[in-house]
């Protein structure tokens, strides 16, 4: 495991600080956390877990079928 040296502003800090404590987390797992989440390649598990929750949306050739046709264009 590898260290990193970072540089915040206080009021930053102070910030920071009081997010790890409330996700109970030490300062350096709440930003290795931080960090991980924004490097991930997949969809977060709150994204994932939707899948399925709505209808299948309809095709396109259902959503042209209520649609009227274009009147003729005036010549030039």
């Amino acid at each position: 495991m590898s260290q990193v040296t970072i540089y915040l502003e206080e009021e930053i800090e102070q910030r920071m600080k009081l997010a790890a404590q409330s996700a109970n987390l030490s300062k350096s797992k709440w930003i290795a956390k931080l960090i991980q989440d924004k490097v991930a390649n997949e969809w977060p598990e709150s994204i994932a877990n939707l899948a399925g929750s709505w209808e299948d949306f309809p095709a396109i050739d259902s959503l042209r079928d209520s649609i009227g046709t274009d009147i003729e264009r005036e010549s030039i």
